[in-house]
């Protein structure tokens, strides 16, 4: 098993060292690889906090590598409509994951958040 780390895919995604760009290009393209969901919402949290990208490019950025055909993905259906959320919505990754969660799964979630609490009424109407 072979698995990525987020800043390998950052590097990946986006090209800003060419050298470990390259490298990681390899990877992605040629061997199977995993890459853990809690990965992946480390890399949503760099990108918005550390980079300032808009939710909408890294919705397109990661759903495109998540649709590799060689990236195992746990949850991959999850993740994608938690991603697609991210950038329709005002809500945080994590939040859009358990709105993925009641959504695909049917999950009751517990929560005290308002905003997940408005978002969680408006899917079942």
């Amino acid at each position: 098993m072979e698995i990525a780390d987020a800043n390998y895919i950052l590097r990946y995604l986006l090209k800003d060292n060419e050298q470990q760009y390259h490298n990681a290009s390899h990877v992605f393209e040629n061997k199977s690889i995993t890459i853990p969901g809690e990965i992946i919402a480390e890399v949503v949290y760099v990108l918005q906090k550390v980079y300032k990208i808009q939710n909408e490019l890294i919705c397109n950025a990661l759903t495109w590598l998540i649709d590799y055909p060689n990236v195992i993905l746990d949850q991959k259906p999850i993740i994608r409509l938690a991603l697609k959320l991210l950038s329709q919505n005002n809500l945080d990754y994590a939040d859009n994951l358990l709105l993925a969660y009641h959504e695909i799964r049917e999950a009751k979630i517990h929560t005290f958040d308002k905003k997940l609490i408005k978002a969680l009424k408006a899917k079942r109407s």
